[in-house]
This record gives structure tokens, sequence and C-alpha cells, in this order.
């Protein structure tokens, strides 16, 4: 019987006129096998170009339909209509009295990825991180909780406000196969964030609350929702401690001084407030010479591990700072969708949380 990976498979080679495929422009939705017969929807932008798209629902259909194990395809077309686009949503308000955390809805664990400082690359890990977990057929979700400076729109290559039928259920997006949730999907790219502290907090209980964290394929709970942090220690790290119940948090750092003294604050913050660590990640540890194979230590190495060591706290591995990461993320591609050095090193994080903490 043929798998969804195989019929994903099969759907990358389907071009498209402006490029790219079915599978890496993010149109194939609600894949599922049932017995000989495999069906999914192929989403289209706008309903315009759904009329133009009936040779390549037909070639998709036709592609599948030669499988091992598949003696029937069906191919579905779909487009967001009038009805699905999104009316006036406020985003940013005083949150509303809770009592005590509570479990994000449709979510099975919460796990949030820390820096006491800026700069050491917090949000390259998450997004390549939940990438690599939705590759090894793990339901993930992506929310971008940094407010004032939302990156994770940009590093996965998302540009779609999100979708509110009702005006208070958000639609979240999907990219790479990653349910994705940012503020800044909500607001004018160019425009600055100027809000005090009570309006942060309630965008979060938003966009915990209000999100539909569920998985696209086929309504399921997500088997985790990374949440991508600010740095520091601030009202977003309180707020998301306070009102949702997270499982464990992840602490990033590059290896040196500065940086593992912000470290340790951060983790005396989840401390605190009661959170498990998973883990420390060590980022930016080695430099590799694409010319010559020397390696360098640009910013020091090993320093979180041994932090790691001395805190009894387990340590999940080091990334060196690589080019093709940074090119990839400015891309919107996380270098964690290809193949390579990075890309294994992500999968081995990716595994190594799997087993710690997804089972």
């Amino acid at each position: 019987m043929a798998t969804r990976d195989d019929i994903l498979a099969a759907l990358s080679r389907i071009s498209l006129p402006v490029g790219g495929d079915l599978v890496s422009k993010d149109m194939v939705r609600a894949v599922t096998v049932a017995g000989d017969t495999a069906s999914f929807v192929i989403e289209a932008p706008s309903a315009e170009i759904a009329r133009q798209m009936e040779p390549i629902r037909a070639a998709a259909e036709a592609a599948v339909a030669q499988l091992d194990g598949v003696s029937k395809a069906r191919a579905v077309l779909s487009a967001p209509t009038e009805a699905k686009q999104p009316p006036s949503l406020k985003i940013g308000g005083h949150p509303k009295p809770q009592e005590g955390p509570a479990r994000v809805v449709g979510v099975e664990r919460v796990i949030a990825v820390a820096s006491g400082k800026g700069g050491v690359g917090k949000s390259t890990v998450s997004a390549n991180l939940a990438v690599a977990l939705a590759r090894q057929g793990r339901r993930v979700g992506l929310l971008d909780a940094d407010i004032y400076g939302p990156s994770q729109p940009r590093m996965m290559g998302a540009t779609k406000r999100p979708a509110s039928p009702d005006g208070k259920t958000i639609h979240p997006l999907i990219a790479h196969g990653v349910t994705l949730m940012s503020i800044g999907l909500m607001l004018d790219p160019a425009k600055a964030v100027v809000w005090r502290g009570p309006m942060l907090m309630g965008a979060l209980q938003q966009m915990l609350g209000q999100v539909a964290w569920t998985h696209h394929t086929g309504g399921e709970p997500l088997d985790v929702l990374i949440v991508d942090l600010p740095p520091g220690t601030g009202d977003v790290q309180l707020t998301l401690c306070t009102k949702a119940v997270v499982d464990g948090a992840i602490v990033v750092s590059t290896p040196q001084d500065v940086a593992l003294l912000d470290a340790r604050k951060a983790l005396d913050m989840f401390a605190t407030l009661k959170t498990p660590i998973v883990g420390l990640i060590e980022n930016m540890s080695t430099f590799h010479c694409p010319n010559c194979g020397h390696e360098a230590h640009v910013f020091g190495h090993g320093g979180v591990a041994a932090e790691a060591e001395r805190l009894g706290l387990p340590f999940l591995g080091a990334l060196p700072i690589d080019l093709d990461t940074r090119l990839s993320g400015d891309e919107g591609r996380p270098v964690a969708l290809g193949e390579g050095a990075m890309a294994e090193a992500f999968a081995d994080l990716a595994r190594g949380l799997i087993a710690r903490e997804l089972g």
C-alpha cells in the first residue's frame, strides 16, 4: 500500500508554470489512503488560478494512480472563497483573566525555545527543529512569540494573512508541513510594534487560545507546538508559562561567556516558573572554512556543553556557523528541508527530542 510520503514524492514531481512544484508551493492538503484508493486536495491561491489548474490536477491524479498499491486516485481542486477572507480581527489587547495555566487546545505538548540574549540563532533553531520534526512524521506547530521582532514568516516563507471566518478563531498558515502562527502575519511588516506589556500579553494569549492548533491534513491534535520566544526574561515568557501548560524548555546559547551569562538567567527564569528544562543547544559552535576546511572557534567552543554538565542538564547538541543555514532562512526554505550536514544535524536534534519528550 502506498504511504503519504509516497504520494507527496510523486506530487513533488508535478511542476508548476510559475516554478516549483505542488509540494514545495505547499498546495497539497488532506492526503488520505484507504486500501488501494488515494485521495488528496490541491489548494490553489485563488479561484481564478484554480480554474486554470485542471491539467495539473489531472497530471497529479495520474501520477499518484501509477504508484504501487494504488488502483484509484482522486484529486480535488480547491481555492479560498470570499467567505474565507479574514474579517477585521484586532490583535493586541489586555489579557483576559484566567485561573492558572491551561492546556493549549489542539496541542499534545508545548516546548518553548528560549535564549537569554538575542543574536544566538534561537529563531533559526526553532524553525529548523519544527521542520525536522515534521519531516519525521510528527504533527508540528510553530508559534512565533517574538512580538517585537517576528522573524518566522520570513524564515518559513509565509506571507499570507491568516484567515478568521468568524472574527474570533484564527486559522493559521501551513509552511513546509508545519502549522505556523506569528504576530508578523497579522500586522503591517513595515510598522513597528509599539506596545506596553499588557498588549504583548494579550496578543500572546490570543495566539495561544484563538488559533485552531490542529493538524492541517486531518484535524488531529498536534504532537508538539514549538514556541519561539523573544530574548530575555520578560512579559512574553511570563505570560506563556503562567497562561499555558509548558511541558519543557530548550535554551539556545553561543559558547562564549557573555552569552552564557544570559543563558543562566533564562534557566533560572524557567526554574522560578517551574518549567522543566529539556536541554541546552550550543549554536555557532564552530566554523569550517569552505575554501580550506580549517575549523575555527569564533565564539569559543564547548561552553554550553560544560554548563549543561555543571548543572546536570541534558546537552542536546552543537551546531556550527553555516552559510547555507543563513541563506536558506532568508529564502524562506529552512535548511532542514534539504540534504547535507546541517539538515542531518537538525534531524539528529529532532530524533533526540522525540526520544526524550514525544515518544
